[in-house]
């Protein structure tokens, strides 16, 4: 069996220490600054969007990787042809890229995979990190192109590679996993139309023309979904019938026009995020970032770092430099929701950052200056908040320099059909059901209930009534039984009802929520038995004959 060859970064560099060409296996090599590089990825993300600077990065990798597997072939005297099949993992870290592990299998990780590896110390997931913050896919694109183009070349055949975990998106280490191109599954087909074009010209016109078919896709489907309907959006994509939430809107779009901090206020489910993305998509910064975070989903001890970032080494688990999701959002919008469940311990820090226009990271002495519009949302009355001594008031009147006051539904009652409406296409949509609208039964009962959950309550409800639904518009039967039970409003909502009326439709309301059952009905209407009997046989009731 042929001996194992040992690649030595010695062996492999060669340089004329008083300076001029550098070479690698006998090919020319440059050193690369990878701050700069980092900030090279920045404008390219900045100008063409996160989709398009992953292909260019992508097909940039991928060809050093081919590159790399051919002048390696010849470059070195290999026992056999396998181990430089096998060397890619082992150059990338010769060339300071990234730390390459093998992973330790086990029996229940199922079948091994053509390629995989562990990667550590990634200088793509620290770059980004750095300056564009944590990502919500991974971002280890020329590393992962590297390893493709590498393996490719070496089997003869197209092997595409694609991360698993990534640091850059929050993940405890960087893995990839690789497969020759008929062994992905449909779902991978996204990532590995990067890989299709033979220049990186290609993979950006490729991009352009799926945004465009994107945008023109969502376009039409926005439209359909207004003919279906039957209703007209407001051009943010939100309805507002009622005066009030029209005024709302009116006020976020002059908000937009400048950079003052906004508090956006309102039960939970009103739609405070979709009012602040208003305030973002109208803005001078709508083609930066809109970063969002729920300071009551992040415990106190990690609010702090997810804020404003930590140096690598300040706590347990800190294992590199990442920035905060203030530098995130530099240029854009941060949007902090529930706000005022912010720790008290932690107001002063938020305070600090939104008058100083700088953050400290974790375990750092320096401030790095940030350019953040601030948009805070919470459902709490943080005016009491203040009088109770559980929120800063100095915080307050910082975060409250324009409120806006998003009302519930219940005291918007135009808007409830016309968003049922919508939300109704949109599920029929989502769900592959062909239900085009609501009965009128269904339609009185969703006007009858206040929902306490507003909004998203109601968005709810009309999802679980499309999929239940068994012909061609949702009945009453079909809604929650909550919402199939309540009781007519007492304040009519369209021209004053006979008394009788109302009176009637009340107790047979009444009836309907307790099953029937007369006692208990009687007993909530404060009325004898005998009374209600002759009031149901009066209407007719079914009943009334038992």
């Amino acid at each position: 069996m042929a001996g194992r060859l040992e690649l030595n970064l010695k062996e492999l560099l060669s340089f004329d220490p008083g300076g001029g060409l550098i070479h690698f296996a006998g090919q020319r090599a440059l050193l690369m600054d990878p701050v700069a590089l980092g900030l090279q990825r920045k404008e390219l993300v900045g100008l063409l969007g996160m989709t398009a600077a992953r292909g260019i990065f992508t097909r940039m990798g991928y060809a050093h990787g081919w590159r790399t597997a051919e002048a390696m072939r010849t470059a070195v005297p290999w026992p056999d042809e396998s181990q430089w099949r096998r060397a890619g993992g082992r150059l990338h870290t010769l060339q300071g890229q990234v730390l390459v592990e093998r992973l330790e299998r086990k029996p229940e990780d199922g079948p091994e995979p053509f390629a995989e590896a562990q990667w550590r110390e990634s200088y793509e997931a620290e770059q980004h990190l750095l300056h564009l913050g944590l990502a919500d896919q991974p971002v280890c694109w020329s590393l992962t192109g590297f390893a493709s183009g590498y393996l490719s070349f070496c089997n003869g055949k197209p092997i595409y590679c694609t991360e698993v975990r990534c640091v850059g998106k929050g993940d405890a280490d960087c893995r990839i996993v690789g497969r020759p191109a008929e062994e992905w599954s449909t779902e991978c087909k996204e990532v590995l139309r990067l890989y299709e074009t033979q220049c990186m010209e290609g993979v950006l016109g490729q991009v352009t023309d799926a945004l465009k078919q994107a945008e023109r896709k969502l376009r039409a489907k926005r439209q359909s979904l207004a003919r279906v309907s039957g209703v007209s959006e407001d051009p943010s994509g939100m309805v507002a019938r009622a005066e009030s939430m029209q005024r709302v809107l009116g006020l976020a779009r002059r908000a937009a026009k400048v950079d003052s901090t906004v508090l956006v206020t309102g039960e939970s489910g009103v739609g405070k995020e979709r009012v602040a993305r208003l305030i973002h998509d109208e803005s001078s910064r709508a083609h930066k970032a809109f970063v969002a975070v729920n300071c009551a989903a992040v415990t106190e001890s990690l609010l702090e770092s997810e804020l404003f970032g930590h140096a690598k080494g300040s706590f347990t688990g800190a294992t590199n430099d990442r920035a905060g999701l203030f530098e995130a959002a530099h240029g854009g919008t941060l949007f902090l929701d529930e706000v005022g469940e912010v720790p008290a311990t932690m107001q002063a820090r938020l305070l600090r950052a939104l008058q100083e226009k700088e953050v400290r990271r974790v375990g750092e002495n320096t401030h790095r200056k940030v350019d953040v519009r601030v948009v805070a949302a919470t459902n709490r009355d943080l005016a009491e908040e203040v009088r109770a001594g559980r929120f800063r008031q100095d915080l307050y009147y910082r975060l409250r320099v324009i409120e806006l006051r998003i009302p519930p539904l219940r005291e918007r009652r135009e808007d409830v059909l016309p968003l049922a409406r919508l939300l109704l296409a949109e599920a029929a949509e989502r769900l592959g059901r062909k239900v085009s609208g609501l009965s009128p039964d269904a339609a009185d009962q969703l006007l009858r209930y206040p929902w306490p959950g507003n909004v998203r309550e109601l968005g709810n409800a009309i999802e679980r009534a499309v999929a239940l639904c068994e012909g061609p518009r949702v009945e009453r039967d079909d809604l929650p039984e909550e919402v199939r039970v309540a009781p007519p409003s007492l304040i009519p909502s369209g021209d004053p009802r006979r008394l009788e009326d109302m009176e009637k439709e009340y107790i047979l309301a009444v009836l309907a929520r307790n099953d029937g059952n007369r006692a208990r009905t009687a007993e909530q209407l404060d009325i004898g038995v005998a009374t209600l009997y002759r009031k149901l046989k009066q209407y007719g009731h079914a009943e009334a004959a038992h």
